[in-house]
């Protein structure tokens, strides 16, 4: 019997797989601290609740825990590696997404506005903030870890996956949601167009909400294999990590495998 239900699982997982797309990239934009309440349906946000229309809304995505640094850990290694505040520098090592696709023979840039020069060290520059630039604590990262202004106007050029941090004038950590909203459709919206047509897929997350909605949060998924509607299903930074490693064929990092595979979101 015991066989005969782990050959159901080894199924049911090869099934769930073979429905996933491979994009060609992925972007993902992390925003901070808003819940879902203060975002969907706020005519302040109307280009992120456009995106909402035009592709995946998860009515129940939360983030992990409190303050930010962890939450981008999350996403990035499937652990929040220990951490539980903000506290900066940290120098840290083992797996993660960046290393996993690189040793795919993929690819992986984070690219953070207001970062003064690729691979830079410092925990703040003006309005960047390192606490939010998770690739950032591993030295051996250094050449993946650049500015914004090094983001490709020709998106053929992007990396297989791509982390996009907006400073905090603009990702509506200190800047108000209509300044954040308004950097989204001056910034991303070419991109989010272009996806839809060339096999490429558009995140929009953010890290945490306020304290007010139990860590609820607006995630969007936007491109070409991607079914518009609202999805119920709950899902979380680990979950959002473990889709891109299964689409990618990678081995899933730590609480990541323990995520429910995000299904019943894709075109064939």
């Amino acid at each position: 019997m015991k066989r005969w239900l782990l050959a159901m699982l080894l199924v049911t997982q090869s099934a769930i797989g073979s429905e996933l797309p491979r994009p060609d990239h992925i972007v993902i934009v992390i925003e901070e601290n808003k819940s879902y309440s203060q975002i969907i349906g706020n005519k302040n946000a109307p280009y992120i609740n456009e995106l909402a229309k035009r592709g995946a809304l998860f009515t129940q995505s939360y983030g992990i825990t409190h303050p930010s640094q962890p939450n981008y850990l999350a996403l990035f290694t499937g652990s929040t590696r220990g951490i539980t505040s903000n506290t900066c520098p940290l120098d840290l090592s083992g797996d993660n997404l960046a290393g996993q696709l690189i040793a795919k023979g993929l690819s992986f840039t984070s690219y953070s506005e207001s970062m003064p020069e690729p691979g830079y060290e410092g925990c703040i520059y003006g309005a960047y903030m390192r606490k939010h630039n998770p690739v950032a604590n591993w030295k051996e990262f250094a050449a993946y870890n650049q500015p914004f202004s090094a983001f490709p106007t020709d998106y053929a050029q992007l990396p297989t996956v791509s982390f996009v941090i907006p400073d905090q004038r603009n990702d509506m950590h200190d800047g108000s949601i209509a300044q954040g909203d308004a950097w989204l459709k001056k910034n991303i919206d070419a991109y989010a167009q272009w996806a839809m047509t060339h096999n490429s897929l558009l995140i929009v997350t953010f890290d945490e909400d306020d304290g007010s909605e139990g860590n609820r949060v607006a995630t969007i998924m936007v491109g070409q294999r991607v079914k518009p509607g609202k999805y119920a299903q709950r899902i979380n930074h680990y979950g959002l990590l473990r889709v891109i490693e299964e689409m990618y064929g990678l081995r899933p990092l730590n609480e990541s495998a323990k995520a429910q595979a995000i299904n019943g979101v894709w075109r064939k």
